[in-house]
């Protein structure tokens, strides 16, 4: 994967996470969850199992009102 690729697939997820993170925080952790995947699935990215849960985790912290919206470490394309 080109590091051109790597980037796009990166920046996609973000505007998925930051999505989510502006519209579902306050929502129950499973529909965060589920908006979280189904945004995702649409921009065709996909994040590993521990950038996902590390992602929901800070989308949950949200709720404080003393976090920032997460941001994305790493994403691969879905084939």
């Amino acid at each position: 994967m080109t590091d051109e690729t790597q980037q796009a697939a990166i920046e996609a997820a973000q505007a998925v996470v930051d999505q989510v993170s502006s519209y579902q925080y306050s929502a129950e952790d499973s529909t965060i969850a589920q908006q979280l995947d189904e945004g995702l699935a649409q921009a065709k990215v996909s994040l590993d199992d521990e950038e996902r849960t590390r992602i929901l985790a800070e989308i949950d912290g949200l709720k404080d009102e003393e976090s920032s919206t997460p941001q994305v470490r790493s994403a691969t394309p879905v084939e």
